[in-house]
C-alpha cells in the first residue's frame, strides 16, 4: 500500500484515545485497501464519537434518531496530491465496547471489524442494496478481519 493519510478527530470524552488504538484502525484501513487491490495514495478521516455525537449525524444525515456503530460518508474524490479521498468515518467508541461484550469478542477486535465494514463503504461496497451485496461484504469484512489475526475463532 502507498502512503495512506488517516486524518483523526476526537469527538468523545468518555474512552482515551491511545496510540495503539489509532494504530489499530489505520492498520484496519490498510489491510481493507490492500484486500481490494488498492495500491494508491489515499486519505481518509475517522471521528472517534460516542453514542449520542453519532445519534445526532444519524439524524442529520439518514433521518435516524438513534446511535449507531459506526457511520461512512464517501467522497470518490481525488486530493490536488493525488491522494484518494475516500471519505470520512464516524466511529461510536461507546457503541464498540457494547458490541463487543454483546456479542462476547474484545473491543479491538470489534472496533477493526466496524473499521473495515466503514472502509468497503467508502469503496462503494452496500450491503442495504441487497442480500447478494450483503453476502458479499460479509465475505470481505471477514477475510480482512482474519488478515488481521482478529477473526471469530
Amino acid at each position: 500500500m502507498k502512503k495512506l493519510r488517516i486524518y483523526f478527530e476526537n469527538a468523545q470524552s468518555q474512552m482515551r484515545i491511545t496510540y495503539n488504538l489509532k494504530l489499530l484502525v489505520r492498520r484496519a484501513v490498510q489491510a481493507t485497501l490492500r484486500a481490494e487491490g488498492i495500491d494508491k495514495p489515499a486519505e481518509v478521516s475517522v471521528t472517534f464519537a460516542d453514542n449520542e455525537y453519532i445519534r445526532q449525524i444519524n439524524l442529520q444525515h439518514r433521518g435516524i434518531d438513534a446511535p449507531t456503530d459506526v457511520l461512512s460518508f464517501p467522497l470518490f474524490e481525488q486530493s490536488p496530491a493525488g491522494a484518494m479521498m475516500l471519505g470520512d468515518i464516524v466511529l461510536s467508541l461507546e457503541k464498540c465496547a457494547q458490541q463487543a461484550e454483546e456479542y462476547g469478542h474484545g473491543f479491538r477486535r470489534e472496533c477493526a471489524f466496524l473499521t473495515v465494514h466503514s472502509t468497503l463503504h467508502l469503496l462503494g461496497y452496500d450491503h442495504e442494496t441487497g442480500e447478494e451485496d450483503e453476502i458479499d461484504m460479509r465475505r470481505r469484512q471477514s477475510a480482512v478481519v482474519q488478515a488481521l489475526g482478529l477473526g471469530v475463532k
